[in-house]
This record gives C-alpha cells, sequence and structure tokens, in this order.
C-alpha cells in the first residue's frame, strides 16, 4: 500500500509539475463557465449574480462550505455533486500544489542566492564575504537611523547559502564571477548608488573594483579596501569614482602609543553603534559661496554638529582638515562632520547662512 500510495504522490507530483499556470487558468475558468451554466439551466438565480456565484464557487468548491448559499433545486444539487466538486475539487488542489511549489522554488532561490535583482535602483551592493566582518558592515548600514531606505545585495562567489537571512533588507546573490557583465546585470550593478568592494584578497578587490568603475552610474560611489597600500595607489590613478581605504594599524598604534586614548577615538568616529560618529553633506549647488567659520559656527548652534574639514570631491581626494575659518566654500563641496546623528541636506537652513 504505502508503494501505490508514494506513486500516485509521484503522478499527481508530475502533473502539477508539466501544468503551466495558463493551462490552469484556462481550466478554472472553463470549469466555473460551465458550473454556472448549468445552476442557469437549474434555474439556481440565488447563485447567478456574479459577485455571489464567485463567493459561492470558492467556497464550496474548497469545501470550506459557510452554508449560507447553496443550490435548492434537485437538479442544482446534481450539478454541485456530479461537477462542481469533483472537477472543481481536482483542479483546487493543482492551484495550491502549483502555488506551494513556486513558493518553495522562490524559498530555494532566495536561499541559493539564484535570485535576479535586475529590478532595484539606487540599492547598496557588498562584494565579498567574511564571515565577521561582513556582518558588521550591515549592522552599522542599519544603525544609521537617518540613512536613504534602500535595499542591500550581499554578492558572493562561494558555494553557499543566505548568511544573513536574519536582517530582512539583505538580499543574497551568489554570482559565478564578479567581472562578468551577464552576472553582474543580476545584481543591477548599473543602478546601485553604492558599492562596498571586500574581496578575499588585495588582487580580487583590485579587479572587481576595476571592472565596477566604469559600469556603475555617474552618482554611485565605490568603496574598496585593501591591505596593501601600493594597489590602493594604482586604483586611486585609474578610477576616480573608487574610494580606496587601506589597513592604519601600524598607524592607529602609534598614535594610541603617543597620545594614549586615540584609538577610542578612531573606534567612535567609525561606529553608528555609539557615540557620535562622522559623516558627510554635500553642499546645495544653488548655495552661494560662503566661508568655512560661518558654516562651523552654524552647523555646531543648529545641530550639535562640528565640522572636520571639506573636500571638493565625493572620494574626498584632495580633503582639506582643519581650514582656516577664512576658507571659501561654494556649492558641490563635501563637508564631513561629528555629529550624535546624520543631518540631511533638508533639515538645514540654508537661506540663512
Amino acid at each position: 500500500m504505502p508503494i501505490v500510495m508514494k506513486r500516485m504522490l509521484l503522478q499527481i507530483q508530475s502533473h502539477i509539475n508539466r501544468a503551466s499556470w495558463q493551462v490552469l487558468v484556462l481550466a478554472t475558468v472553463s470549469h466555473m463557465l460551465l458550473t454556472w451554466g448549468l445552476l442557469w439551466l437549474a434555474q439556481e438565480q440565488a447563485l447567478l449574480p456574479f459577485s455571489t456565484f464567485v463567493y459561492y464557487y470558492v467556497v464550496t468548491t474548497s469545501t470550506v462550505g459557510y452554508g449560507d448559499l447553496s443550490a435548492a433545486s434537485e437538479f442544482g444539487r446534481w450539478v454541485v455533486t456530479l461537477v462542481q466538486i469533483p472537477f472543481g475539487l481536482a483542479l483546487f488542489g493543482v492551484l495550491l500544489g502549483k502555488v506551494g511549489q513556486e513558493i518553495t522554488i522562490w524559498v530555494k532561490k532566495a536561499m541559493k542566492g539564484d535570485k535576479d535583482f535586475s529590478h532595484l535602483h539606487d540599492h547598496i551592493i557588498i562584494f565579498g564575504w567574511h564571515s565577521t566582518r561582513t556582518e558588521k558592515m550591515i549592522e552599522f548600514i542599519l544603525a544609521d537611523n537617518k540613512r536613504i531606505e534602500r535595499r542591500i545585495i550581499l554578492a558572493v562567489q562561494e558555494e553557499m547559502e543566505h548568511p544573513l537571512l536574519r536582517y530582512p533588507q539583505v538580499d543574497f546573490v551568489r554570482l559565478a564571477s564578479f567581472t562578468d557583465d551577464t552576472e553582474l546585470s543580476r545584481a543591477a550593478i548599473q543602478e546601485a548608488d553604492k558599492i562596498i568592494v571586500d574581496g578575499k584578497d588585495d588582487d580580487h578587490t583590485f579587479t572587481t573594483a576595476l571592472k565596477l568603475s566604469p559600469m556603475v552610474k555617474d552618482t554611485a560611489h565605490i568603496s574598496a579596501h585593501f591591505i596593501d597600500e601600493t594597489k590602493a595607489q594604482l586604483l586611486r590613478v585609474h578610477c576616480a569614482n573608487v574610494e580606496c581605504s587601506t589597513a592604519m594599524s601600524a598607524e592607529i598604534l602609534v598614535r594610541s602609543m603617543q597620545d594614549p586614548g586615540s584609538s577610542r577615538i578612531q573606534e567612535e568616529l567609525l561606529s553608528t553603534l555609539r557615540g557620535d560618529t562622522q559623516f558627510s553633506l554635500q553642499i546645495p549647488r544653488s548655495l552661494a559661496a560662503c566661508e568655512f567659520g560661518q558654516l562651523f559656527m552654524f552647523f555646531k548652534e543648529h545641530h550639535n554638529a562640528t565640522l572636520l574639514g571639506v573636500a571638493h570631491d565625493r572620494s574626498g581626494q584632495d580633503m582639506d582638515l582643519n581650514p582656516p575659518l577664512n576658507y571659501a566654500l561654494k556649492g558641490g563641496d563635501f563637508i564631513h562632520y561629528i555629529a550624535p546623528q546624520r543631518v540631511l541636506e533638508k533639515e538645514v537652513a540654508w537661506e540663512q547662512l
């Protein structure tokens, strides 16, 4: 008996797999029309209005059976007994099986990273997976309570399942290569707004960032992390839209030795999880020229923020830290500041400057 049941289940599964949505919808609509026509012949007037019939059909065919509507005539009852319920119940079972199958496939794709996210725009992509560091990145991103709400895509090459399911804002995609155009299109690279490249080694990071640089839109920003300073310098020369960071362990150790507490300042400035943090903001291009000192006092008074410096491009390659008070600022410059939370452009009364 178990063998017979198993074979029956396999046959049912096979039919569900072969049945397309178009066939199922056509069969369901045909069955509904046939049922309605037979009930019309049976003069079941109470069941014939469109909304009433749809409600009655779904409730009866699914065997929920509230009992508020039913066939009254003998012919109507035979229609329900021989046509509506037997064939309708079979269709209903196949539809439920098909829906369950689609949900299972969707979940498996999400877990294995096979989904296509080419429909996304203005999202964040993190290329590379490190068991501890990557999750910290996600935590830091999400801790910024004034950040623009964006989907985050974690792109990996390793054979693995979604490692960050507990973060509903994070999608997962597994790519065969970080340099293949077709694969990158699955992560909607051309529409991404922020990109982090954190490869398995410096060569991997360099190759990926070099590939992505000309592919992204003009307003996108790429951040790449290196151990070797020479690779960071080389990438800065060729890719102006890539901001390269390097390990500063030696500098921090020396600074902590010479000025105790310096490492704590570094942690506080970079972490959005606690204390004041370093942020940046672009001055509106429509703003007339003003002086650094004027903006410094304005931000301190109105936003409890301390200005650190000014850059003339997004990557901050020509950064001027702690400029003199009469330093001239203009629209389009990027100001870097320390504050308890991010200050949004719309929150600044620029017209008062």
